[in-house]
């Protein structure tokens, strides 16, 4: 017999969320449940397993929840629910397809030894995609004073830090790829200038007076290794995680030596 009716657990594990996420849906109105049986447990029937399709399908494409709120309210129907996630999607694709062109065109440069055009460098990144993910790794005010300082930047202000980015990623790139020591002088040099880089960012641990820079650069270093993300920035020609671990090793040097 087909069903209609599902309990949270059930939900969670098939939509492969978290009962946690679901009832902080619930909290805020983005998705109540069908109905709350005796034992307390929320369960969901059809028409909330489609709206949870929606919530998902619009979260992969980088939506915070207010924003998933606003469309789910402007829509009428399944077809036109379709309509804007498909809009949605070639947006996206749009994006993407504006993103890969200025990675390819970045490693172009850098293994040409060309010059990099830092207005082209970020063209289709949006920095606001990873507000979430920086309010959870640390809080909303970090989120808040990072965005306002690059908001407060002019063209050319955001043109020379997007220089020094690629500078920094080229260098350590080239450190990587020539065979050095993490702990040389040179892979030291490029460390210290990584982490005058990281505390001239308002928002981040290791611009706040009296936080734990330390904590902050060695955690920070791990990362680029254990998110691809991060560890694409300092991809070497031998590919896969060499470039990332080189750089934790050199960050992690430098911060138990000065730090």
């Amino acid at each position: 017999m087909e069903r209609d009716d599902w309990s949270i657990q059930e939900i969670a594990r098939l939509a492969g969320t978290t009962s946690r996420a679901l009832r902080h849906y619930d909290d805020i109105g983005l998705l109540p449940p069908s109905r709350i049986a005796p034992n307390g447990y929320r369960h969901y029937d059809a028409g909330a397993l489609v709206r949870l399709q929606r919530i998902l399908l619009l979260r992969e494409l980088g939506l915070g929840l207010p924003q998933i709120a606003e469309v789910l309210e402007r829509e009428r129907g399944e077809a036109s629910a379709l309509e804007t996630h498909l809009a949605l999607l070639r947006e996206e694709q749009a994006r993407l397809a504006r993103q890969i062109a200025s990675v390819e065109s970045t490693i172009t440069a850098l293994r040409g030894g060309e010059n990099l055009m830092a207005e082209n460098m970020f063209d289709g990144f949006d920095h606001t995609q990873y507000k979430e993910e920086v309010e959870d790794r640390w809080g909303k005010k970090a989120y808040a004073d990072s965005d306002r300082w690059w908001r407060g930047m002019t063209d050319a202000e955001r043109a020379d830090w997007q220089q020094r980015v690629s500078d920094l990623g080229r260098d350590w790139i080239a450190a990587a790829e020539s065979g050095i020591d993490p702990a040389s002088a040179e892979a030291q040099d490029v460390a210290r200038r990584h982490v005058e880089w990281l505390t001239g960012i308002p928002g981040t641990p290791a611009a706040v007076p009296g936080g734990d820079v330390k904590a902050y650069v060695i955690g920070l270093g791990e990362m680029y290794v254990a998110d691809p993300r991060f560890g694409a920035n300092y991809a070497t020609s031998s590919g896969g995680t060499h470039g990332a671990e080189f750089v934790r090793d050199a960050l992690r040097i430098y911060a138990e030596g000065n730090l």
